[in-house]
């Protein structure tokens, strides 16, 4: 059996690098101690589960021997250009076999989650968490016989983020694991917090 990769995007959490749509609102520091309790949340919930390896993808890419990663996990570098760019990036240089790539902002994930999204893409060729949003929080792509090149032409951090990635599935064979909130915004940690 191939072995199955879950690549987890992390960036460094400095001060006004990371959720800065939320630190616009609360303050750059508070945003980053955010960032680094939910990544670290996300980390404990997945990153050791025996039935995949988990890599950090790091950025920006002089951060990938920073003191703040795990020492057993392994990084690699994101690289630049847009998100759809990086995914690509990551999706044509990891080893053999399925990967799954996730961010670190899904306060209820859960390692069945990702459980569930492999078993998928033991007979689809890729698999979307949604988010209710427009976007999705996880996805991953069974890159067999050949990895398939579905990032273009998509309207990043807005409604049409999965509806224009599916476009680029036309043909090919999609499922789906749970719907989760990400929390990029004052509102969506104030509905976090009251549980709606």
């Amino acid at each position: 059996m191939l072995a199955r990769y879950l690549v987890v995007m992390v960036k460094e959490p400095k001060a006004g690098a990371v959720k800065t749509r939320l630190g616009a609102r609360v303050g750059a520091a508070t945003a980053a101690a955010f960032y680094r309790q939910m990544t670290s949340a996300t980390l404990r919930a997945v990153a050791r589960d025996p039935r995949w390896t988990t890599v950090l993808a790091v950025s920006p890419d002089n951060a990938m021997k920073a003191s703040v990663w795990p020492p057993d996990l392994p990084t690699v570098a994101q690289g630049q250009g847009s998100l759809g760019d990086r995914f690509d990036r990551i999706m044509r240089t990891m080893p053999p076999g399925p990967v799954i790539i996730i961010g670190t902002d899904i306060p209820d994930i859960r390692a069945d989650d990702i459980a569930d999204a492999f078993g998928q893409l033991g007979s689809e060729d890729a698999v979307f968490g949604p988010s209710p949003d427009g976007g999705y929080w996880l996805v991953g792509l069974r890159r067999r016989p050949a990895v398939l090149r579905i990032f273009g032409n998509v309207r990043w951090s807005s409604q049409w983020t999965l509806q224009d990635t599916l476009a680029n599935l036309t043909g090919h064979c999609t499922g789906y694991v749970v719907e989760r909130d990400d929390i990029d915004t004052v509102e969506d940690l104030c509905r976090y917090r009251r549980g709606t």
